[in-house]
């Protein structure tokens, strides 16, 4: 390419990825400061459909708790976006490429992945403040932190461990298949990368979980009986039924899937189980299933796997193009920098996206309830899902525009309506 040409995409570059990283900031601080607002606004009254099961004072916790959150993350979202453009146009992510080259030869693996753990440190430490904040003051001052700070400080510890054990020999082997695999190696570090992510599938419940969490085997014999017949009839088989001690770090509960094939295992959090009645825990976990039933799971996975292959021969094609690194601030063009900087850049360009990824998972939601409501009754779903928007100071009132751009599950008062259409 001609080096005027080059020069004139470089400055394109560079005025595209300043306009959408301040574009996407300004509409998610907006949209933010919008659910704010409106969540303050309906602060005075409990909706009519929650009058008779939800206090005017637990309202306004939701209320309160939701506006602290929400300033919190747009606090956060600036401070994010500014170590972005510090990396790039800032020159920080140079600055960090020349440093390592002191140490190992630039564009060698061991200089890649020093680079890259870098970066990756340099993140933590700036989001490290905010999660503090989080945890030890909006939490607690709701009463949901049960986190000391002994516990948080093993759980980073073992955190770092993990990151250092699993982290670093999986950049290297990333950043070795695309040396030694030509111009197709993105296509290489997609098949490793997709088969990695399907092994801590199958991993993560037996050997990684219980390095931060005590799963024991759920001891309700009549609630286990209960949870079996369901998982009977849904056709549905697990490794079993755990309890997590959740309670250890926070009072929200929670239910999930974990694992894949036959590794599949059942969790409840040990709160839910404390808030819940047997037939509004068989309700919940029918919900679950109706993600399963529906292939929910599958079908994200779908488009992900095509998605993440496309990026990453988009990510071929920039990397050898110079006007790319010139672009974003930087002068090296090795594959490791021509990783960082994608990454770094991706959020911006790809924000536009994230309506259509909510709608689709608040679609799936309803999916999911439709199912619980065929294989228990909707008024039990009904009756935990209030008690959880309760006890987990969910607000019952967000803004109609915020939770389109950003919601994963329906708004409360649209979702409860939905299931109680479907009781017979």
């Amino acid at each position: 390419m001609h080096a005027d040409t080059a020069s004139s995409f470089a400055s394109g570059l560079a005025a595209l990825f300043v306009t959408l990283l301040l574009l996407s900031l300004f509409v998610r601080a907006g949209l933010m400061h919008r659910q704010i607002r409106h969540v303050r606004a309906c602060r005075g009254s409990v909706p009519q459909a929650f009058a008779a099961s939800i206090t005017l004072a637990a309202h306004q916790r939701a209320a309160d708790y939701t506006a602290a959150r929400m300033r919190l993350t747009m606090a956060e979202i600036t401070v994010n976006a500014s170590f972005v453009l510090l990396l790039t146009l800032g020159g920080g992510l140079q600055a960090i490429h020349d440093a390592w080259s002191a140490v190992f030869a630039p564009g060698g693996i061991a200089h890649g992945v020093a680079l890259l753990a870098t970066l990756g440190a340099l993140g933590w430490l700036v989001d490290l403040p905010f999660v503090l904040l989080r945890t030890f003051i909006i939490e607690k001052r709701f009463g949901f932190n049960r986190m000391t700070p002994a516990l948080f400080a093993a759980d980073a510890a073992r955190e770092i461990v993990l990151a250092a054990a699993i982290g670093l020999p999986l950049l290297a082997v990333l950043l070795w298949l695309a040396s030694a695999m030509g111009g197709l190696w993105w296509l290489w570090v997609w098949v490793f990368w997709m088969a990695f992510n399907l092994l801590v599938m199958l991993v993560w419940p037996t050997f990684i979980a219980p390095l931060f969490n005590r799963f024991t085997p759920l001891a309700d014999e009549a609630l286990k009986a209960r949870v079996e017949g369901l998982l009977a009839r849904c056709g549905f088989r697990s490794q079993g039924l755990f309890v997590m001690d959740g309670s250890r770090r926070s009072a929200h509960g929670n239910a999930y899937f974990t694992g894949f094939g036959a590794s599949k295992r059942i969790v409840f959090f040990d709160t839910l189980l404390d808030k819940l009645d047997a037939d509004e825990v068989e309700a919940v976990l029918a919900h679950e299933l109706g993600h399963f039933r529906h292939r929910h799971i599958v079908k994200r996975l779908a488009v992900l796997a095509p998605a993440s292959l496309a990026l990453l021969a988009l990510l071929g094609w920039l990397s050898g193009q110079s006007w790319f690194f010139a672009g974003l601030g930087v002068g090296a063009t090795d594959t490791a920098t021509a990783l960082a900087l994608f990454f770094l850049a991706l959020p911006a360009f790809i924000f536009p996206l994230g309506p259509l990824m909510s709608h689709w998972s608040r679609v799936h939601e309803f999916e999911a309830d439709a199912y619980a409501a065929q294989q228990t009754r909707a008024s039990d779903l009904v009756a935990a899902l209030v008690k959880l928007y309760r006890d987990n100071a969910s607000t019952l009132t967000p803004d109609p525009l915020y939770s389109r751009f950003f919601d994963s599950h329906p708004p409360a008062a649209i979702r409860i309506a939905r299931l109680q259409s479907l009781q017979p």
